[in-house]
């Protein structure tokens, strides 16, 4: 089977114009086929402050009211997408800007009111990896923002991390993929405040004995499940790291393998 990386790309890398470029550099330099997919949460939290439209978060995930779609529509869509894929662009990678909505390809449904209304978040529940497949295949790199829809006009916030994820397992069957994970740190760390005690290779043996250790916490939990849900669903490796880990094999960054 083809090669075909999936690439999640980070907000504090997007905020930064000096890393965004170098990450696009990067990603820019990858074979074909490959997908992007990017969030934006800090710039939609500083135009809807611009606005002032509240901004409610509950243990780091978005309360997502009306106006809130309104305002991740204009960033993540529009502005933070539309910038990607011009740079992309001048880079001659020939990229089209995504949401789920376009061309149909990543079906939502509202994530159910349990503890807490996250209001218009969307849970993933069907790809249309033919369609994406079809663009691959003509040497189109889509790239993907937070937002996917219900098929009845409603658009969602949508988590990337997860997205990436779904996105792979969905194309898992036609293609061996390589999903990565591009942030501010090295990868997994030992030590949250080290970030040379990056841990290089992790399966699920060595998964669950540092859950049970509280080695990953916090916000690399989400992350990690999504990883190990991937890699379930046929991915065949999961990288995370810095940008760098795309073109230098011998940078120091975290696999992940069953």
């Amino acid at each position: 089977m083809k090669k075909l990386n999936i690439v999640k790309v980070g907000g504090n890398i997007i905020e930064k114009e000096e890393d965004l470029q170098s990450f696009l550099d990067a990603f820019a330099a990858l074979p074909e086929p490959k997908i992007l997919v990017h969030g934006g949460g800090k710039l939609a939290s500083q135009l809807a402050e611009r606005l002032a439209i509240p901004v409610n978060m509950v243990n780091g995930r978005r309360i997502t009211d009306a106006e809130t779609v309104e305002v991740i529509t204009m960033v993540y869509g529009g502005k933070v997408n539309k910038s990607i894929v011009a740079g992309l662009q001048a880079r001659n990678c020939n990229a089209i800007g995504f949401s789920g909505a376009d061309g149909n390809t990543i079906l939502s449904v509202k994530r159910p009111v349990k503890e807490i209304d996250f209001g218009f978040v969307g849970d993933v529940v069907a790809v249309d990896s033919e369609m994406i497949d079809k663009l691959l295949s003509i040497g189109i790199t889509p790239a993907f923002c937070a937002i996917t829809h219900d098929g009845n006009g409603q658009l969602f916030n949508t988590n990337a991390d997860t997205i990436a994820c779904e996105l792979a397992r969905g194309l898992s069957a036609n293609y061996e993929v390589t999903l990565n994970y591009c942030f501010e740190k090295n990868g997994v760390l030992l030590d949250i405040n080290d970030d040379t005690s990056v841990v290089k290779d992790i399966d699920s043996a060595k998964y669950a004995e540092f859950l049970e250790e509280k080695i990953i916490a916090d916000g690399m939990l989400p992350k990690m499940e999504n990883c190990f849900y991937a890699l379930k669903g046929g991915v065949q490796q999961v990288r995370l790291g810095k940008p760098e880990m795309l073109h230098h094999k011998d940078a120091n960054f975290t696999t992940l393998r069953l």
